[in-house]
């Protein structure tokens, strides 16, 4: 009976979310400096922990699932949440882990670049009052009754952008017919565990974001043009290298990939990625 305890034990601390914990540093080396290792850890550990499907299709194979979680290391967002969704994937004839980038991590990718003072991000169902007149209107007159209990079907979603200066980005506003045409170009559209069946409202307000992700900084070129004005003001630009106006690099999304694919890691541990044992396998 010891011995069928050990090896319990074993299988346990070779599983996923065992596998997360020993690599924390690798992970923490990864993010950018405002993200919390420790939390962000405990966050994907509690996902994968949560939810036996994710553990089984994270089994299957465990370097995929590392592979995913670190580009959301990477980008700096939250795993198993809005921000960076954990979601099982048939691949190959069997279940494995796939990381979607959510429309509230596009979000916080907006915020992070330093150009907006906020994201408004909103479907409008049937029910609701929409007004918005291209020439005419800085921004929609959106009216929904929070309190009704029908709101009705999903019909449009828009997006727009308060900059920090006060001025309004370009306002994105999509039919039930362009959400679809984004749909038909996801791979896992059909899967029963692709967002856009467990939360389609969030893959609708993804669209959006996406789409105004176009419209507004999301790269360190914003803030090095932040710099080199603030340097300008203060008459020290010949004083200050070219160089010296360049931000640390910092993580970018290809908003133009497919709707819910991720973005592939670009950064890698000193010395590569660590080869990773399946579970129950010698190490």
């Amino acid at each position: 009976m010891t011995d069928n305890v050990s090896q319990a034990v074993a299988v346990r601390d070779n599983g996923p979310a065992a596998q997360v914990e020993q690599y924390r540093d690798e992970y923490a080396a990864l993010m950018p400096s405002h993200v919390n290792p420790d939390q962000w850890v405990r966050m994907a550990v509690g996902a994968i922990r949560g939810d036996t499907k994710l553990v089984q299709a994270a089994q299957n194979d465990i370097g995929a699932f590392l592979r995913e979680l670190r580009t959301a290391a990477r980008l700096g967002l939250e795993p198993g949440t809005e921000q960076f969704y954990l979601t099982p994937r048939k691949a190959k004839g069997r279940m494995v882990i796939k990381g979607i980038v959510g429309y509230q991590g596009i979000v916080e990718l907006i915020y992070r670049a330093g150009a907006v003072s906020s994201v408004i991000v909103e479907v409008v169902r049937t029910n609701d009052t929409f007004r918005y007149v291209i020439g005419r209107d800085g921004k929609p007159v959106h009216e929904p009754d929070w309190f009704s209990d029908d709101r009705g079907d999903l019909i449009g979603v828009y997006a727009y952008a308060v900059m920090k200066d006060g001025a309004t980005s370009k306002v994105v506003i999509l039919n039930r017919r362009q959400v679809m045409e984004a749909k038909a170009k996801s791979d896992g559209r059909n899967s029963e565990y692709s967002p856009w069946n467990t939360n389609e409202e969030s893959m609708w307000l993804k669209t959006a974001v996406r789409r105004l992700a176009k419209w507004v900084p999301t790269s360190a070129e914003y803030m090095r043009e932040q710099l080199r004005a603030q340097a300008e003001v203060a008459g020290e630009l010949a004083a200050v290298p070219g160089d010296a106006l360049m931000p640390p690099p910092q993580p970018s999304v290809d908003f133009d990939d497919e709707e819910d694919e991720p973005v592939e890691g670009e950064l890698e541990p000193e010395g590569g990625w660590p080869d990773v044992a399946q579970p129950g396998s010698a190490a």
